[in-house]
């Protein structure tokens, strides 16, 4: 049987997971660590993807596992929570800190919502100004330049490296940079 000394034990473990897609935060600085129980002898560790289909998570269950049992904990469960769906607000301020020392912008306050959260696949905007084809109206959204602080940017791609973040480019100091979506 697991101790509840055990379970603290692999909560701290788990905890200290890094992203592998975001390596300068962990599982629990992104809040997609939602829990470690102990199922008899087994150790249940469940987390939650930021996006439906995100490609990171297989990596962040075979690290959970890997580094667990380096500790001691030979059976251990990876799950899947899904509801309720994850929101950038889960985001600890320690995580906006390093997301933001990294040169990643984070995410705003997520817009409340009451039921489904929808979802966007097309960038929007009316036609005209200067964006690059396909991401007209982007320089409404304007996001805080992690690097000088000016809030003159312009969204230059709905994608970045993953679903999870746009890319942007500071009309202040001309760096580009990579902003984590609020959902």
């Amino acid at each position: 049987m697991v101790t509840a000394a055990g379970i603290a034990a692999a909560r701290a473990i788990a905890a200290a997971v890094p992203d592998p897609e975001l390596p300068m935060v962990t599982v629990a600085d992104l809040g997609i660590l939602r829990g470690v129980a102990a199922e008899g002898e087994r150790l249940v560790v469940t987390i939650t993807p930021t996006y439906s289909g995100c490609p990171a998570l297989r990596e962040i269950a075979h690290d959970l596992r890997r580094r667990l049992a380096a500790s001691g904990f030979t059976e251990v469960d990876v799950r899947t929570g899904l509801a309720p769906a994850w929101s950038s607000d889960w985001i600890t301020a320690e995580g906006r800190r390093k997301l933001s020392a990294a040169g990643i912008a984070p995410p705003r306050a997520a817009p409340g919502r009451s039921g489904p959260v929808p979802l966007t696949l097309t960038t929007r905007g009316g036609s005209g100004g200067s964006s690059p084809p396909g991401l007209a109206g982007t320089r409404r959204e304007a996001v805080a330049c992690p690097r000088c602080g000016s809030a003159d940017t312009t969204r230059t791609a709905a994608f970045g490296a993953t679903a999870c973040k746009a890319l942007f480019r500071c009309e202040s100091c001309r760096e580009p940079f990579e902003y984590v979506k609020a959902i």
